[in-house]
């Protein structure tokens, strides 16, 4: 099965593709206080929902990169829907190959929840930061272990203890490159149960809406296991978070 295909029915019923509340989510982005045209980049953008939010509130413009077509499509006509007149524009392409267009810094640089693009966690810190104006913003959204995972957790996600660090670890690796951090948005089990229990709904809809669909046996397959799995381990076991840092360094003209 096509794994964007698997991710775009899963997330039907997402705007945000990760677990987070959307209440508090604006809340954060009331601390950011953007100023009109300040730039924005989202690379693993998803439906580019943060992207045309924050153009609605502040008036920024932004680019957002993603993989899926199915992402980039949606975000193309939320955009065209929702703030037709912002200077935002949507890329399908592979993140870590995305250069700043221009040699424009950004006010802001995110990445939430796609780190593997840049090949964990630090090297995700690296490479926002560098298309970052000094003082500008980097946000990440990032797991985090809330106690040492079990031998059968790890192993029914493709996982090693290594894989994601501690919510203090997340915080002190982005130390050790630069950020000073600002604020963290600390998902609870309910924006988990909520995040994980739409991936069971809406696979179930599709299935009964599509039951030709060739890929209906793998789709149930997946999302039994990835169930099971979060029911048993990972709801007690793996947090998540929104990190908002700012870049130290000298201020510039650009």
């Amino acid at each position: 099965m096509d794994s964007w295909k698997f991710y775009d029915i899963i997330h039907r019923h997402h705007k945000v593709m990760n677990p987070v509340n959307e209440n508090r989510l604006h809340r954060l982005y009331d601390l950011l206080e953007l100023k009109h045209d300040s730039r924005v980049i989202d690379i693993g953008c998803g439906k580019g929902e943060m992207l045309i939010q924050l153009a609605g509130k502040y008036h920024v413009k932004g680019v957002g990169v993603d993989k899926s077509p199915y992402c980039i499509r949606e975000a193309a006509e939320s955009k065209r829907k929702r703030v037709p007149r912002a200077d935002l524009k949507f890329l399908e392409m592979d993140g870590s190959q995305y250069k700043v267009e221009n040699e424009e810094s950004s006010d802001l640089a995110m990445c939430i929840g796609a780190t593997w693009i840049y090949g964990g966690y630090r090297n995700t810190i690296k490479s926002l930061a560098g298309m970052t104006k000094p003082f500008g913003f980097v946000m990440v959204g990032e797991p985090f272990w809330r106690k040492t995972p079990s031998q059968e957790y790890l192993k029914s996600q493709h996982l090693s203890a290594d894989s994601f660090d501690t919510h203090y670890g997340n915080v002190a690796t982005s130390e050790s490159e630069g950020l000073r951090t600002v604020y963290t948005l600390v998902s609870s089990e309910e924006d988990w149960d909520t995040y994980e229990g739409l991936h069971w709904y809406a696979a179930e809809e599709f299935a009964l809406a599509n039951p030709q669909d060739p890929d209906l046996d793998e789709l149930s397959s997946r999302v039994s296991s990835e169930r099971e799995s979060y029911l048993r381990w990972g709801r007690e076991t793996l947090g998540w978070a929104i990190y908002l840092f700012r870049k130290l360094g000298v201020p510039t003209k650009d």
